[in-house]
């Protein structure tokens, strides 16, 4: 099959063996596919991509020995493996959690060499994790499903408060899904921040309620005037009263150094910080600060079948609008240089491959 490739620190496009489906398992022919920036990343820095899927527990793989990426995919059911159950007829549109299990071993699809991802025509999948997209939804949107759905479990970990207010840091796609998973469970105020004008109109879109320019105002200012105790004091005098006084949630997205010092610096007191970019670097925290305002600093990763289905559903009944996030699609040929544009924010937000 045709696939693109990572080669060194760019894709080349190049034939690969087609893959063979094992016990339990699906080949697809693969209908389209979203950019990932963790697939930008990972090729950008690999070492620090091997590196940090190594102390987490996972196993790494060198993208300079070739792989081809690919996480967020839709596909359409071309072959059965032995001892599927065949429930899916032929020719069904699928989607699904980036997860691979089989004889193979264990993967995440699209960053292991026996799950090759969506940039190229042919993957395998799990058959018991393979959904069927809704009658007339189209693929491209329900590739957007996987972020989104990293996002619903971002937003599910975080406990966030009836009355809470978030705060999203960063609106790539993951943070626009975000955005997109508050206002779905009836959350609000959201305040959205970025120095994209783009991806902010973006997160209006979606139904942020307000929109910020950290170029032009701290995304911190808003807290009094909203209501969030800032200062430990002030929130400890409030339980002391039995008065109330709002939370905060913070979701930190944009996974670059920094950015989590600055987050732990302009959090209110008693506040939550999400962390869901992925940061492959130092950053430097004042543990004391962290203390002081008694602040969760709390992880989040992938997402669970059941959080995955949920989101495919919320997107095919038209209450998330994923399909917003494309801003454009290539061929296999276009990869590349995809990649390249994709670090222009003001251009784009999604690209997805269709092979």
């Amino acid at each position: 099959m045709r696939a693109a490739l990572t080669k060194d620190d760019t894709m080349v496009v190049t034939e690969v063996p087609d893959p063979v489906p094992l016990e339990g398992q699906l080949l697809v022919r693969t209908l389209a596919c979203g950019i990932c920036g963790s697939d930008l990343h990972a090729l950008q820095d690999p070492d620090a991509f091997m590196d940090t899927t190594r102390r987490s527990g996972g196993t790494p793989y060198d993208p300079r020995d070739g792989l081809v990426f690919g996480h967020e995919f839709a596909g359409e059911i071309v072959e059965y493996g032995p001892g599927t159950r065949r429930e899916l007829p032929l020719g069904t549109a699928v989607c699904g959690p980036p997860i691979g299990i089989g004889p193979q071993g264990a993967g995440i699809i699209g960053y292991a060499p026996m799950y090759p991802g969506g940039y190229g025509e042919y993957m395998i999948l799990n058959e018991g994790l393979a959904f069927a997209v809704p009658d007339g939804l189209d693929p491209k949107v329900a590739a957007i499903t996987e972020p989104f759905s990293v996002a619903t479990r971002a937003v599910r970990r975080s406990g966030i408060g009836a009355d809470d207010v978030a705060l999203v840091i960063g609106l790539g796609p993951i943070g626009l899904g975000v955005v997109a998973a508050l206002k779905a469970a009836g959350h609000g105020p959201v305040l959205a921040a970025d120095l994209s004008a783009r991806r902010r109109e973006l997160a209006g879109a979606l139904g942020a309620d307000e929109l910020i320019d950290p170029a032009a105002a701290a995304p911190y200012d808003r807290w009094a005037d909203l209501g969030v105790a800032t200062g430990i004091t002030e929130r400890i005098a409030a339980e002391l009263l039995g008065t109330t006084t709002r939370g905060a949630v913070i979701f930190e997205c944009v996974g670059v150094p920094g950015i989590l010092r600055q987050v732990v610096e302009g959090a209110p007191a008693g506040s939550t910080v999400m962390l869901v970019g992925v940061c492959m670097q130092d950053d430097r925290v004042e543990p004391g600060l962290a203390v002081s305002k008694e602040l969760t600093l709390r992880g989040t990763f992938g997402a669970l079948p059941e959080e995955y289905g949920a989101t495919l559903n919320a997107i095919a009944s038209g209450r998330v609008d994923a399909g917003s996030i494309i801003t454009g699609t290539v061929g296999l040929d276009g990869v590349a240089r995809a990649f390249a544009d994709l670090a222009a924010p003001d251009d784009h937000a999604k690209i997805v491959v269709v092979p």
